[in-house]
């Protein structure tokens, strides 16, 4: 443990974020790396978001987790950003240092090494789908392409949107956008990552089930506790294997914890405690 009487402050913005659980994760590495600090939960609109993290710096605050609807928000807040941040437009971590704020996004790596090292799912040589377009999808595309795959398809409800995220990588002919109407024509695919909030209303997940076969790997974003809907849709279409995102939350966490801290704490025996 630190010597300091004082923890270092962290904490996550979000609205809402009453759900999250990065405040017991975090709490957990601690623990587990021995090092002073606290966590806590802030709750800031949008139009609050700017006042929030700069109070939180003025306050001694040393860093913050930063999850919907801001993450763009922060990128444009940043001085300093990360390659993956610049890449993905987008920053779900923020170090403060003498009021300088520097923005990273972790989840990228976290969500590969979810579902490399913890699913053990290959990607090289894989035909990828990824449904939807903003943040989430922006953050994994990076990474997801420096796995190799035989293809990535961006696929959004309107192709517009896909396209500009296509547009950001060149001219990666591994990479297409297309709407959702065109995975009709498609068979199914290896793996297929949702990154919209498709179902959460409570509505059937509006994606073809020919996308779905008996090899593929269907992997949520989103998190809960109980299946999500799209993992429950992905199960019912007979998909090798749907999981949701709580492999990547510990992941992307763990990573920020990383940048913070300057050590990597041990995920798999978190993974083992965290209530799913």
């Amino acid at each position: 443990m630190t010597n300091k009487s004082v923890p270092d402050r962290y904490g996550v913005v979000g609205h809402p974020v009453d759900h999250s659980r990065s405040p017991l994760i975090h709490t957990v590495f601690a623990r587990q790396t021995g090092q002073n600090l606290t966590y806590e939960l802030i709750d800031a609109e949008p139009g609050a978001f700017e006042t929030a993290v700069r109070g939180f710096g003025a306050a001694g605050g040393k860093g913050l987790n930063i999850t919907v609807p801001h993450k763009e928000a922060a990128f444009a807040l940043c001085a300093d950003r990360s390659e993956a941040a610049r890449l993905a437009g987008a920053v779900n971590t923020i170090s403060i240092e003498a009021g300088r704020l520097r923005g990273d996004n972790t989840d990228g790596d976290g969500f590969i090494r979810d579902v490399t090292v913890n699913q053990r799912q290959a990607l090289t040589n894989r035909r990828i789908v990824v449904l939807g377009a903003g943040g989430a999808a922006r953050g994994i595309v990076g990474p997801l392409l420096g796995e190799q795959p035989a293809e990535v398809v961006i696929a959004n409800r309107t192709s517009d949107r896909a396209d500009q995220l296509v547009a950001l990588f060149g001219t990666d002919p591994r990479l297409r956008a297309v709407s959702f109407d065109a995975l009709k024509e498609m068979p199914a695919v290896d793996v297929l990552v949702n990154a919209t909030s498709a179902g959460l209303k409570g509505e059937v997940p509006p994606f073809p089930p020919s996308l779905v076969g008996p090899q593929s790997f269907c992997y949520d974003l989103v998190y809960g506790s109980l299946d999500t809907p799209f993992v429950t849709w992905a199960k019912a279409q007979g998909a090798g294997r749907a999981v949701q995102g709580w492999g990547m939350l510990v992941e992307q966490a763990a990573q920020s914890f990383w940048i913070w801290r300057g050590v990597r704490p041990d995920t798999k025996q978190l993974l083992k405690q965290i209530p799913r």
